[in-house]
């Protein structure tokens, strides 16, 4: 009996601590389970915060996209300083002069439908009393209608010469830009109207706006004739077609003309002055070699004109140029221009400038040149710039 009940016991001691480890292995198998819920819930709340910052800068990214690709804001400005000495009348010109301060904004509604526009500053400060301007440039809508036609409308650059389109001071040599350009084209020039631009065939392109026109007065100065479309007369508008070759590797060929009815825009009384624009200019490259060349001449038919010898007024310029390597290009650029051509005295003036530019980035330039007048006028000197375009 005594064997039975120590034998009980023993049976019993046994049970008994074997159920008090089991409890305590539960004890600890439900705090690794805790444990690890805790990991877990802890790390479902960073895959949320991760998920929802991934989500916040996916919208911050499309954001940008949309608005990268729908606005774009660019501009550019030139820095000049003239020392000129003026060996006629003894008045030299010694000034810098911010000369302009330019912003671009684009915005393209569609693919097919864009907005462009330039806002010009001159001479850094305008104002009653002041030497510079405010002035818009440019303000058009242009949509493709298809791939061959595109048309515009509003206030645009016209299609003449080779910088009135292209006047970014690192795309051209020389501190100040050319003189026949200036003041027979004369640029920057712009008008408001609508104009339609052909891809005739791969190279060959046809232009043909209807604009105002000039409007000048008894001096009949081209340049002086540019209303800036700031409430200008528009009695008579002008009408300009273009055609540019550049199917050749290297080589760019264009042709423009333009009449205008009535230069006076009918304030000259019975005698009108019609006009007609001819210009046409060549650029060649071939491999770091350069060379521009443009002629353009102003036919006016009329009596005052004719009387002030300005019936006729014409120039042209060749422009050779190397460029050594992405930072150092020189050149040389020889000018002829008459804004009094239609007369018997010696009034052409001549102009050459030899210099330097130096690419400190392929959109920020400095540039150097000499310059040489002869003819009419008779002075020298020399330039330096800085430029930028974004």
């Amino acid at each position: 009996m005594m064997k039975k009940t120590i034998i009980a016991s023993a049976l019993f001691g046994i049970l008994a601590s074997q159920t008090a480890f089991a409890s305590d292995e539960t004890q600890e198998l439900r705090k690794v389970i805790e444990q690890q819920q805790k990991v877990l819930k802890d790390l479902e709340r960073r895959l949320d915060a991760t998920e929802q910052r991934v989500e916040k800068t996916a919208d911050v990214v499309d954001a940008a996209a949309e608005s990268k690709s729908a606005t774009t804001l660019g501009g550019y400005g030139e820095l000049h300083y003239n020392n000129i000495t003026d060996n006629q009348s003894g008045k030299d010109k010694k000034a810098i002069d911010f000369h302009r301060f330019v912003l671009f904004v684009g915005h393209e509604f569609s693919e097919s439908t864009r907005f462009f526009s330039e806002l010009e500053v001159e001479h850094s400060i305008s104002g009653d009393g002041k030497k510079g301007e405010v002035e818009l440039e440019q303000a058009y809508i242009e949509h493709d209608f298809n791939q061959t036609l595109t048309g515009k409308a509003g206030l645009f650059l016209m299609p003449v010469g080779i910088i009135n389109e292209t006047h970014e001071p690192p795309a051209f040599y020389g501190v100040e830009r050319n003189p026949v350009e200036k003041n027979i084209l004369p640029a920057t020039w712009w008008e408001a109207g609508a104009a339609l631009n052909v891809k005739a065939a791969p190279g060959l392109a046809f232009d043909g706006a209807i604009t105002s026109g000039l409007y000048v007065d008894e001096t009949y100065s081209i340049r002086g004739g540019r209303q800036k479309v700031s409430k200008a007369k528009a009695d008579d508008l002008a009408y300009t077609a273009r055609v540019k070759y550049t199917a050749v590797p290297g080589l760019e060929l264009a042709a423009t003309a333009q009449y205008q009815s009535d230069l006076t825009q009918g304030t000259g009384g019975v005698d009108t002055a019609s006009a007609v624009l001819l210009t046409a200019h060549a650029i060649y490259s071939i491999q770091d070699f350069t060379v521009k060349a443009l002629y353009a001449q102003w036919d006016i038919d009329g009596k005052e004109a004719e009387a002030l010898g300005r019936d006729d007024q014409n120039g042209w310029y060749i422009e050779p140029a190397y460029r050594f390597n992405e930072s150092f290009g020189v050149f040389a650029r020889y000018n002829e221009y008459d804004n009094n051509a239609g007369n018997s005295d010696d009034t052409k003036i001549t102009q050459t400038n030899v210099g330097i530019n130096y690419w400190l980035h392929e959109n920020v330039v400095f540039k150097a040149d000499f310059e040489k007048l002869g003819g009419a006028k008779d002075s020298d000197g020399f330039n330096l710039g800085i430029g930028y375009q974004f």
